[in-house]
Formats: C-alpha cells, sequence, structure tokens
C-alpha cells in the first residue's frame, strides 16, 4: 500500500519525500503511520526500477532537497495496480481507501466500477467480528454492551458505504453523452 500511496501522489504532482510523507500520513492517519524507515527504502526501490525521477532541487533552508515525479513506467505501474487490487486491498477497510483514493486516475469507468463492485460483493457477504456456531453474531444477539456497539457501528458504516457503492458504480456505468 505504501508504493501505491507513493505512485499515487506522485501521479497528482512531483513532490520531495517530507512532503509524500505528509500526504501519506494524512490519507492513512494514525491507523498504519508511515515512517522515514518504510517510505525511503520504498523509493529507492521505485527509483531504481524506473518507476520514480529524482532531481536535486534548492530547499526551504541550506539543503538541497529530493524532488521525486512519476516516470511512463511508474504511471503503468499504479494503473495496473489500481486495475487489479489485490484481494486485501478490496477486504482490508484502510487499504481500500488508499485505492479509492487514487481509482480516479484509472481513465476507463468501467475499469472503476468493476473495483467497486469487487468491494461491494465483499461487503454483502455476511461477516461480524463474532461468531457462535460458525454464523457471525449481530448485534441484537449479544449481551456485551461493547461488542453491541462494535457491531452495530460496523453495521451502520457498512450500510452507508454499500449505499454509496452502488449510487458510484450505477453512475459509473451510466452511458455517458457524446
Amino acid at each position: 500500500m505504501l508504493e501505491l500511496s507513493i505512485l499515487g501522489f506522485l501521479a497528482e504532482e512531483p513532490l520531495h519525500g517530507y512532503e509524500l510523507k505528509e500526504r501519506i500520513t494524512a490519507l492513512t492517519g494514525h491507523v498504519r503511520p508511515v515512517s522515514d524507515g518504510a517510505l525511503y527504502p520504498a523509493i529507492t526501490r521505485l527509483v531504481t526500477a524506473g518507476k520514480l525521477d529524482q532531481r536535486t532541487a534548492d530547499g526551504t533552508g541550506a539543503a538541497p532537497r529530493r524532488v521525486l515525479s512519476l516516470t511512463d513506467k511508474g504511471r503503468a505501474d499504479l494503473l495496473e495496480r489500481l486495475r487489479h487490487p489485490k484481494d486485501t486491498e478490496i477486504t482490508d477497510h484502510v487499504r481500500f481507501n488508499t485505492v479509492l483514493a487514487f481509482l480516479r486516475h484509472l481513465p476507463d469507468r468501467r475499469e472503476q466500477a468493476a473495483v467497486l463492485c469487487r468491494r461491494l460483493d465483499f461487503l454483502e457477504t455476511p461477516a461480524s467480528f463474532f461468531y457462535a456456531e460458525g454464523r457471525p453474531v449481530r448485534a441484537e444477539e449479544t449481551a456485551d454492551l461493547f461488542r453491541q456497539g462494535m457491531l452495530r457501528v460496523a453495521r451502520a458504516t457498512g450500510e452507508a458505504e454499500r449505499a454509496w457503492l452502488r449510487e458510484a458504480i450505477e453512475e459509473l456505468n451510466a452511458v455517458q453523452p457524446s
């Protein structure tokens, strides 16, 4: 997900490492903070693979900074990652939000809709944080106040997300005027 975030933000504009880290942190928040020990090796891998260019620019202080930009190879990789997200990028809420943050870069609306359909299919499969005899436990079936809270919030969030996904898929699949 870190590489997807790097490619996605650099598809919007060239950035230096600190700006990139700030944007990734804003996207993932406290849930999955990015460290310099993860960010800079990922940048180095992408530069080595020819997916990013780097140039030196004057910094705001005395030290010059590395400005990163996306190459054609990097853009192609970004589009491929968006077209075919891994299963965990569909099922994990934070990872899916990262895909969603950059899905607009995919130029084909049908491909965008296909990614949203995968998420909707996942969300429509009955699930719970808790199970009894192999079946999902609903909020109304537990006496534990705190588990009820978890399950009720998850249900409300899931309902809202499914409603938005259906609307977005319908809009993406609508015939566009020529």
